[in-house]
């Protein structure tokens, strides 16, 4: 596939902010809930290639053909594979289509065939485009991507911020994400977090590395929660809990393959040990600490191999302040890009005024 950007293209990513920037020069779309997707085409070549480098062309055979219609011979471009029904998008409908068996990849790609919207445009022909800025590359994509056929699209977008906020209270009913903003002048930059999501709650996507047994001894009570850092090392960041007990059960049938000779290599391994554990002092599974009042924090490893999207209020000290929920678990993620940047790490502002006030109040003391 002789293109300028050769696959695997990793794309540029978002930091969650938790309110809509208003700052000149910005440019907002609506933010879509789907499969990221990276298109090569190349004459009757096309890939769709994935943010974790796991290729989705044989998944969606639909878009394939559709995309060799729509699109001129040879160009690269970033997008979302989309699930759209009456009632908005279905992300659940979605990651059903990630199937091993062709036969059924062939009967879903009939019965619930995708979408897909573009929304940013990265080679034409012979010429790498990521060093221009988005403005200009949006400009070309808009005569690049064909909006005639019935499921492929080009994302709105507007530079009016109020038509943003608009978009943020009015799509959220049919399954949109939020609001996404980038700069004018932004060049794509691969794998880094230089855009900003403005999403209806935080979330992040974590690792789920063990679980606790619920406090009656049935079902999963919660999941425990980890986050890579930039040298690789996963820390524990807090848990996902308040599952009905329906779900309670079914999480138990759900995890037990993961715990399958979970301990060997597991990077919490040492933390199984309880007296390892009481010396962290309740920063890690299992440990003890003043806050605990004597409860059992015993915990169950997984293999580190199954990503949460977990919905958060806020972060203090790199842990989630109160006890995250969970959204959905990601097959279209890995643990490895679960790391810290995703987090917008800000003080509730209640907070810095108090810290504000008792310093000009020990000021006025001297």
């Amino acid at each position: 596939m002789p293109l300028p950007l050769q696959p695997p293209v990793k794309p540029m990513l978002a930091k969650s902010v938790s309110q809509l920037p208003r700052e000149p020069g910005l440019f907002y779309e609506p933010k879509w809930d789907g499969f990221r997707c990276i298109v090569f085409r190349d004459g009757d070549e096309i890939e769709l290639g994935s943010r974790n480098d796991r290729p989705l062309t044989r998944y969606f055979p639909e878009l394939v053909e559709l995309l060799g219609q729509a699109l001129p011979a040879r160009v690269v471009l970033d997008g979302e594979i989309v699930m759209v029904t009456d009632n908005g998008l279905d992300f659940d409908t979605l990651q059903q289509r990630l199937h091993p068996a062709a036969s059924r990849v062939a009967k879903l790609a009939a019965e619930t065939p995708a979408s897909f919207v573009g929304f940013d445009l990265l080679a034409l022909g012979d010429e790498d485009l990521t060093d221009r800025p988005f403005s200009e590359r949006r400009r070309i994509l808009e005569t690049v991507l064909d909006g005639a056929f019935s499921r492929t699209h080009l994302t709105p977008i507007t530079t009016d911020a109020e038509v943003a906020a608009d978009w943020f209270t009015r799509f959220e009913g049919a399954g949109f994400d939020g609001v996404m903003a980038k700069a004018g002048d932004l060049p794509y930059l691969q794998d880094k977090r230089v855009m900003l999501k403005i999403k209806h709650e935080r979330t992040a996507d974590c690792v789920v590395a063990g679980f606790r047994w619920h406090k009656d001894g049935n079902g999963v009570g919660s999941l425990l929660l980890g986050l890579f850092d930039d040298e690789g090392n996963l820390h524990h960041v807090g848990v996902a809990s308040s599952f009905t007990a329906k779900r309670r059960a079914e999480l138990v049938e759900e995890l037990a393959p993961l715990r399958v000779d979970a301990l060997e290599n597991h990077p919490w391994r040492s933390w199984a040990d309880a007296a390892e554990a009481a010396k962290a002092d309740g920063k890690m599974p299992g440990g003890v600490s003043r806050w605990t009042g004597g409860k059992d924090l015993s915990w169950e490893p997984l293999r580190p191999e199954l990503v949460a999207e977990v919905r958060y209020e806020h972060v203090m000290a790199g842990r989630f302040r109160h006890g995250g929920r969970l959204a959905r678990f990601r097959a279209d993620r890995t643990p490895q890009s679960c790391t810290y940047a995703q987090l917008d790490e800000v003080a509730p502002a209640e907070l810095a005024d108090i810290f504000a006030e008792a310093r000009n109040a020990k000021g006025t003391a001297r």
